[in-house]
């Protein structure tokens, strides 16, 4: 056969008769289906005690083929097995063989209102006696098919949690008293809209004879065990979460919406091209990955592991090996039932490194039923203010662009979480703040959701002292051995003169590591290079950098001890991570913009930006660099100046340079007088805007502005937003009436003061026309704004720069709906009183004030790209903390590997670079120097010590 089956609907080729015996009484009839190539589906109670069972198929010419089974899996809770075929029953494809090895896969959905359904089987009443086959032989007794039509509803049979069949068509009376015509009809699978959405298990006589129970699929997820469950998936195909399951009646996607497993499908490619991107930034495989190997944990740690194995109550089951390396990951946690695995490791063991890994090989081996893993970052969540189902909903609108509806309703990130398709892998719960770890380990416990957390083992060892997390096997990460670092580092530098590894600068340190007897110095190394970051800051320094000799790390009178080592590595890698290259002299200009001085300065402005943003909200430094939070740790006072004085300046310069040409062309006062009115009512004008929008911004400012997961979209719009068109209408409103009186009175009352009215006001009827005119332009701008936005596309883009964009390109769609609304009311009505040339300059007047007024200024105030612009391209880059072409330099960053970007936000390649950075910038700029040559022993404050358990020293292996 050409490739897999694609599922189908009921295949009358793969319904069966079971028949089955018992050692000490008469054995039973019941139904089923093949559902793979040698398993077939049917009830437990039919297999239930069995000595030998029988299956026999219908062939095309009407006979039967009967072969072997034996029970391969059964559940009584829901009442359903599967049978093992001998491999004799799916060999050869003839027309009279069952469907065999290429059987379609099977189909599951879940019922969420009546539907129509079917079902394939064996009742007693098709009992045939006497009957002669068509060759004319001797008269047989058989049990013929039927085909049982209906209505199923998920609303009867509520607390057995049954799906009630009512049938089109059923025997008329009991042909036998105290035994039901459907004995037989027991495990035929009940089918509806070509899935399987239930499994025939009983008949209660009270309910007459055209009403069967059947189990449902979607009840099997809350009474079978997560290690059962994973057995059905690779037996039968059933989805592994109930979220993959299809749901009936099939209800058509409304327009601009996504369904949840292509939802996940999108998601999961771009989770994999991110992090794909991330690993090879990293070099991962130059010259090959690390061996990071991990091991059971202390059994202190984790829970019973008869709970971690859904054993059955009384059982005692022996604990799982998880021993193994970082290839083996996938496979250690498929290995746990609970399907919750808990990774510890100190500070730069891996954890980060492994966690990739994992997401990359879940997602290679990942089917469209599957969930998806997504990493995230725990140091962002408190647990006492947002639920973790709630927290994950927004890093996932941020990261990944999931703001959208559902296809049947609800939103999207919400129904992807709650219906289990997000695999969440927890990095970092140790940089949760400490007061918040006992309140988060409370909120995981209240949930069995499968995950992947990693931890330090202090922080997690504390957290878990008087609970262990419910349900989780626990693996801990093992130091590299100096055969590990011997075998990787000379690989990473330059050939030796003999062109291979013995000859390289490296050799003589690894030489004084081998030693039986090691110096001072050599003991120092081997205690900080037992962890993949610290040997990979070893290697940015003295391997891709020109120049260093690694041979001074021996060194005890600059590197008195291990924490100097370690502070020295940190303190050189960002310099060496600028440090020009031969070869950036014209292929690589863009690495010329920065150099390691000023490169420095900047991340370390930044790593203090992420320490005072994340101690004013939970306690311990910020992880996620967001573009829209820079200038968010600035007082609120020098904000609110910032944003004014761009306010002011907006109308100001727009009002001074319009109102000479009205006043040259309408009045004959002259260019004199045109120029000065034009620049005093400029500056008035500037006044009021930068108040208003100033303290406007200071009154409602909560910290940084989102960046709207919306678009505009003129046509092909569903609705679904225009509940906020009205609360909109009346902001504008309100605010634009009151900025309308605050102009009045200075065009009234100052500009006539002195001496520079020109006529041109409109007298009392102008006054009653500016002020509801501009509270109902600006009402109408918002509200058609509002009318106007659409979700941002699940497929559209979540990086920095896509999400930056998308933000200008509505603040610039904001100009024209302000130029548009205010220049076409304000120009149609000065043409029907003064002429159309008239109308016509003053609607360019009115469009060009009221988009610089009212839409740029609405923008720096109250969007993320406005603020960016004000604080991070212009007040930052002027006081010399940011450089000017920021995006560009932290996309260099991440090339560099100085920076990753996770999603839309930007975070240091590990923690305690971003700390060390802190710190340093923090103290004033001590021990920072530019070159390679920085040990970090000039500022001994600038880094902590060492944590005990990383002072370990390298094993030989």
């Amino acid at each position: 056969m050409g490739g897999p089956a694609e599922p189908d609907g009921l295949d009358r080729r793969r319904a069966v008769q079971v028949i089955t015996t018992c050692g000490t009484g008469p054995g039973g009839r019941g139904s089923g289906y093949q559902v793979a190539g040698n398993v077939v589906l049917t009830a437990a109670h039919v297999v239930c005690g069995a000595a030998t069972v029988r299956v026999r198929f219908l062939t095309e010419d009407g006979g039967t083929r009967e072969v072997q089974g034996r029970p391969l899996w059964a559940n009584s809770a829901v009442d359903i097995a599967l049978i093992a075929l001998a491999d004799t029953a799916v060999d050869g494809s003839g027309t009279n063989s069952p469907a065999g090895a290429a059987a379609a896969p099977v189909r599951f959905a879940r019922v969420a209102k009546p539907v129509e359904c079917e079902a394939l089987g064996f009742p007693r009443f098709r009992l045939r006696t006497g009957a002669r086959p068509p060759d004319g032989g001797a008269a047989v007794s058989y049990r013929d098919s039927h085909h049982a039509r209906g209505e199923t509803t998920p609303l009867s049979n509520q607390r057995e949690g049954s799906l009630e069949i009512t049938l089109n068509s059923s025997p008329e009376h009991d042909p036998e008293r105290g035994r039901s015509p459907w004995e037989g009809m027991s495990g035929a699978p009940v089918w509806s809209g070509g899935c399987v959405i239930g499994l025939i298990t009983k008949h209660y006589r009270s309910d007459g004879l055209g009403t069967l129970a059947a189990s449902p699929v979607d009840r099997w997820y809350r009474q079978v065990s997560p290690h059962e469950l994973g057995e059905l998936s690779s037996l039968i195909g059933l989805p592994t979460h109930p979220g993959g399951l299809e749901e009936l009646p099939r209800r058509p996607p409304l327009p601009g919406v996504t369904d949840l497993r292509e939802a996940a499908g999108l998601l999961a490619t771009r989770v994999a091209g991110q992090w794909r991107r991330e690993e090879r930034r990293r070099r991962v495989h130059d010259p090959f990955p690390l061996p990071v190997r991990f091991r059971n944990a202390d059994a202190r740690l984790l829970d019973h592991w008869a709970k971690i194995l859904g054993a059955a109550p009384g059982t005692d089951p022996a604990p799982l090996a998880l021993a193994g390396s970082i290839d083996r990951i996938v496979e250690a946690y498929r290995s746990v039932p609970s399907g919750r695995l808990v990774v510890l490791g100190e500070a730069g063991a891996g954890k980060t490194i492994l966690t990739l890994r994992f997401v990359l090989d879940r997602l290679a081996a990942r089917t469209p039923d599957e969930p998806v893993p997504v990493i995230f970052s725990l140091a962002s969540w408190d647990p006492t203010t947002v639920s973790l189902r709630d927290w994950m909903c927004d890093q996932l609108i941020r990261d990944h662009g999931l703001a959208g509806p559902a296809a049947h309703g609800g939103n999207l990130v919400g129904a992807l979480v709650d219906t289990g398709w997000i695999l969440p892998v927890m990095d970092g719960f140790d940089e949760i703040a400490e007061g918040l770890r006992r309140p988060a380990l409370e909120e995981l416990d209240r949930t069995t959701t499968p995950l992947l957390l990693t931890s330090r083992p202090k922080e997690y060892a504390e957290a878990v002292e008087t609970r262990p997390l419910p349900k989780a096997a626990v693996i801990e990460l093992d130091d590299l051995t100096l055969d590990d670092i011997a075998l990787y580092l000379p690989l990473t530098s330059r050939p030796g003169a003999d062109g291979g590894t013995r000859s390289t600068v490296w050799e003589p340190v690894l030489d004084g590591l081998r030693r039986q007897q090691r110096t001072p110095g050599a003991e120092n190394l081997a205690r900080v290079l037992v962890t993949p970051l610290m040997v990979a800051m070893a290697r940015a320094v003295y391997s891709d950098a020109p120049g260093p000799d690694p041979a001074r790390l021996l060194d005890t009178t600059e590197f008195a001890g291990p924490e100097a080592l370690q502070r020295h590595l940190l303190a050189a890698f960002t310099p060496a991570a600028y440090e020009p290259a031969p070869t950036d002299g014209g292929s690589s200009r863009r690495r010329q913009d920065w150099g390691p001085e000023r490169a420095q300065q900047w991340l370390g402005y930044l790593a203090a930006h992420l320490d005072q943003l994340g101690r004013a909200a939970t306690g311990v430094p910020a992880r996620d660099l967001a573009w829209w939070q820079l200038g968010s740790t600035m007082s609120r006072s020098t904000r609110m100046l910032v944003i004014g004085f761009l306010a002011a300046l907006a109308l100001g310069v727009t009002t001074a340079v319009g109102n000479v040409p009205v006043d040259l062309v309408a009045t004959s006062f002259g260019l004199r007088f045109a120029l000065v009115r034009g620049l005093v009512v400029g500056l008035l004008h500037a006044l009021v805007n930068g108040l208003f929008f100033g303290l406007l911004y200071g009154f409602v400012s909560r910290g940084a502005a989102e960046p709207a997961r919306v678009r505009v979209q003129v046509f092909g719009r569903t609705g679904r937003r225009r509940t906020e068109v009205l609360p909109r209408f009346r902001l504008g409103l309100g605010c634009g009436v009151l900025a309308a009186l605050a102009l009045l009175f200075v065009d009234r009352f100052v500009v006539e003061s002195l001496g520079l009215a020109d006529g041109l006001d409109g007298g009392l009827v102008g006054a009653l026309v500016f002020v509801p005119g501009l509270g109902l332009g600006a009402g109408s701008v918002l509200g058609l704004l509002a009318w106007l936005e659409v979700p941002l596309d699940v497929r559209s883009g979540v990086s920095s720069s896509e999400l930056l964009g998308q933000d200008r390109r509505n603040v610039l769609f904001h100009l024209l709906v302000w130029a548009l609304v205010f220049g076409t009311g304000a120009g149609c009505a000065n043409a029907l009183t003064a002429g159309p040339v008239w109308g016509l300059l003053v609607g360019l007047a009115f469009g060009i004030e009221a988009a610089f007024a009212g839409g740029l200024a609405y923008g720096l105030a109250f969007t993320a790209w406005g603020q960016w612009v004000a604080l991070g391209r212009i007040w930052l880059p002027l006081t010399g903390k940011l450089p000017w072409r920021l995006v560009a330099f932290l996309d260099d960053a991440c090339e560099r590997d100085v920076l990753r970007q996770v999603g839309a936000v930007y975070q240091f390649r590990h923690a305690q670079l971003q700390d060390h950075l802190a710190r340093v910038h923090l103290a004033g700029g001590a021990g920072c120097g530019p070159t390679t040559g920085t040990t970090g022993d000039a500022a001994p404050n600038t880094a902590g010590p060492m944590p005990a358990d990383i002072v370990t020293g390298l094993r030989g292996r």
